[in-house]
């Protein structure tokens, strides 16, 4: 679901935790990303240091690092395109709660 198509105003304090989830699931998402770069890195950089006299391994020594940065620059952007996405509905969230825009239901201390 695109988070633009929410409306902040009818959120409920479920809707609320539901977006705080997937922030952290936003976060462990690009750790994995980064987790998985390091790996292929390092058997890149392994392969490079250790079997550099045989072209075939060479090769793959350097399309693994190669992978390993692609891997770590895809994880970058999906992890700042979701941040992005939910960091625009928070503030339309928070700027309708200052504008008194939040109706009596979706307050928990009422």
């Amino acid at each position: 679901m695109d988070y633009r198509q929410v409306n902040p105003s009818r959120m409920i304090l479920r809707d609320h935790l539901a977006r705080d989830r997937t922030a952290l699931a936003n976060e462990r998402t690009l750790l994995a990303y980064i987790r998985t770069a390091i790996a292929l890195l390092a058997a890149g950089g392994t392969l490079l240091r250790f079997f550099w006299s045989s072209p075939l391994i060479r090769a793959l020594g350097i399309l693994l690092i190669a992978v390993g940065a692609a891997t770590s620059a895809l994880g970058a952007w999906r992890f700042r395109t979701i941040s992005r996405r939910l960091r625009e509905l928070t503030e339309s969230a928070s700027e309708l709660e200052d504008e008194g825009g939040m109706d009596s239901r979706n307050d928990p201390t009422a």
